[in-house]
């Protein structure tokens, strides 16, 4: 009773037009309450000019923002804040787990706003923008998969938004429109390409954008599709324009879709275009705090992007908080809901309302460490973590040995390179000679060993022909349990039972399907991977063609994860040619002789160094393994 009598105070303090922000929570903490009504919120169309001609009809490019706010604060001259998620899904593709697109009335006007953001937030004094991409759904322009066409689409609504940037009635002619009900605060949020947007706004330095919440999102294009060189199998820029702007009829974007054709290289040579892509190599200019979100098994969206986005955004000194799940390219939303709506909401009151609601004191990281179990940690990579190398070391089976914290040791092992073969396959059999890989482990672990981080591999190998890749993966052997990240569901399933989360309209549904744990019990995890380009040894941006016979010394990285390896079971490290799951092969095979000397791994670990024992023990047949067939992203 005490409760609905304080919301009702607020109410009618709000509607008498005093600010009055949020209320005490059941647990002691301030939060925004849904004070208005959404049955009757504002609902429009904004075209926001982006001051580009990207389709050259001679005229701007303006981009569609779809919004609802609240009618009682326009009314009453309250200025909210704004949630955005600017996406080129909204016609093509969906979102969220239902595949969600916008819809419109017979005028035009938007009705279905997909996800909860707008049913859950708008009551609660917020205004949520969801914008078009240039060159999709109903917006101008054409799209450049990550380049300043995608990037100025939402920061130029970020600049309406804080009265920079003109917003028109219509996509063509129409009459100027203010955004003068807005406080400026601007929150970006959105999965996948969605967060890649809001990384990208965010490493511009825009004024006005508070918060940013990027899901599995991409921090640098060029490892979205290509590694260290390597040729990644998750298709081309060009293919992905053309997905997202399949809907988008009448604009001519023949020359800048020939444009996304022409500046990325057919190799993995990192040029200008990606260069142009890399939110990374521009986090010095963020201003905004971000919460970050990623599986750690994420095959689409390789965990490498959460990873060196969160590393290089340490020296800005911006408010910085992360969820790691163990499960693949998924939405917290459907892994952790109640938790996950009460942490952004939390997130998003203090960083866009200002409400001062302890959110300092909720831990920095949080990871699950078995499905559904999580924990928390002061930091990412976990606080005492240092690099610690470890060299192959050979056994008495062929191309199976052990590794050792300990000086080099002489040595070599042969790989021969099919192009037709991966990591599944070179994981299945570890205690028996493979001619496509070889494989070294620290032997049954005295004690757990924690990896946090991201780790690197030295290889020296000799190519006998000119063109060569090199891959490697991390292996826990030991029955476990682990999210099911290979399933149709990537670690989640979903039943037909429903939950709401906000008010509700025709056409506006906030109710959407609960998604249970998907679990798979298996005898191996591989649970980080790299891959590279051998001609790319002295320069991403060049590649050189190999010399057969010659030696060659490369690093590459290994995808960032936090895992712990438990006591009684293994690490190895397997190292092949062409992981063909992954990667491209090379235009001629080869056989790989690698230096033992002159190799090893580099690994971030938290807790005692392990002593190199004989990998006896591990399962010849593991009952199972998860399949690890990569996504694209065009899949949301």
């Amino acid at each position: 009773m005490r409760s609905g009598l304080v919301k009702l105070l607020t109410v009618a303090l709000v509607l008498a037009g005093t600010a009055v922000p949020g209320t005490a929570s059941a647990a002691g903490r301030v939060v925004s309450e849904p004070v208005y009504d959404f049955a009757s919120a504002i609902r429009e169309t904004v075209w926001v000019d982006t001051g580009r001609d990207g389709d050259a009809d001679g005229r701007d490019d303006r981009v569609a923002a779809d919004l609802v706010r609240p009618r009682e604060a326009a009314d009453r001259g309250i200025k909210v804040p704004v949630i955005m998620d600017a996406s080129p899904y909204y016609s093509c593709c969906g979102r969220g787990g239902e595949k969600e697109v916008k819809t419109y009335d017979g005028a035009g006007r938007p009705v279905g706003f997909p996800l909860y953001y707008d049913n859950f937030f708008v009551p609660r004094g917020y205004a949520v923008v969801l914008v078009d991409l240039a060159g999709t759904n109903r917006s101008r322009g054409c799209v450049d998969v990550g380049g300043v066409s995608d990037v100025g689409s939402a920061k130029s609504v970020v600049d309406w938004l804080n009265g920079r940037a003109t917003g028109y009635s219509s996509a063509t002619g129409g009459t100027a429109v203010s955004a003068a009900w807005s406080t400026g605060n601007v929150g970006m949020i959105g999965k996948s390409y969605d967060g890649t947007i809001a990384n990208g706004v965010a490493a511009t330095g825009v004024a006005g954008l508070k918060t940013i919440v990027p899901i599995a999102a991409i921090s640098s294009w060029y490892d979205y599709y290509r590694t260290d060189g390597a040729v990644g199998n998750s298709g081309s820029p060009a293919g992905l324009a053309q997905t997202v702007s399949a809907r988008n009829q009448g604009q001519n974007c023949s020359a800048a879709n020939q444009r996304l054709r022409q500046d990325f290289p057919a190799n993995g040579d990192y040029s200008p275009a990606w260069l142009e892509r890399d939110h990374v190599a521009a986090a010095k200019n963020v201003r905004a705090s971000v919460f970050a979100v990623n599986g750690v098994n994420d095959l689409n969206v390789k965990t490498i992007n959460f990873g060196q986005w969160w590393s290089a955004l340490a020296s800005t000194g911006v408010d910085r908080k992360l969820w790691l799940s163990q499960t693949g390219h998924v939405d917290p939303f459907d892994f952790r809901r109640a938790e996950w709506v009460a942490a952004l909401h939390q997130w998003f009151d203090h960083y866009l309302l200002g409400l001062d609601n302890g959110v300092g004191n909720s831990p920095r990281v949080s990871v699950e460490r078995q499905p559904d179990v999580w924990v928390d940690q002061t930091a990412w990579p976990a606080a005492g973590t240092r690099d610690v190398v470890l060299r192959p070391v050979a056994g008495p089976t062929a191309g199976v040995g052990t590794m050792t914290s300990g000086p080099a040791v002489t040595g070599s092992a042969s790989i021969t390179d099919t192009g037709r073969v991966g990591e599944a396959t070179w994981a299945a059999q570890p205690t028996a000679t493979s001619t496509s890989r070889v494989l070294y482990s620290t032997g049954v672990l005295a004690q757990d060993l924690h990896v946090s981080g991201t780790g690197t591999v030295t290889v020296t190998v000799t190519p006998s022909t000119p063109t060569a890749r090199v891959s490697a993966v991390l292996v826990d052997y030991g029955r476990q349990t682990i999210r099911n990240y290979g399933g149709a569901g990537e670690g989640v399933k979903f039943g037909s039972a429903e939950d709401c989360w906000g008010a509700s309209t025709t056409g506006d549904d906030a109710c959407y399907r609960i998604a249970a744990t998907d679990t798979a019990n298996v005898g191996l995890h591989i649970f980080s991977r790299g891959w590279a380009d051998l001609a790319n040894h002295r320069s991403l941006s060049r590649e050189e063609q190999l010399v057969p016979g010659r030696p060659y010394t490369m690093t590459f990285r290994l995808a960032s994860t936090d895992k712990v390896v438990p006591k009684g079971h293994q690490l190895a490290l397997i190292i092949g040619g062409t992981d063909a799951g992954f990667v491209s092969a090379p235009a001629q095979p080869p056989r790989l002789t690698v230096d033992l000397s002159k190799t090893f791994v580099t690994l971030p670990l938290d807790g005692t160094t392990p002593v190199a024992g004989v990998p006896g023990s591990l399962p010849a047949h593991p009952a199972q393994v998860v399949a690890t067939e990569p996504a694209r992203l065009d899949h949301g």
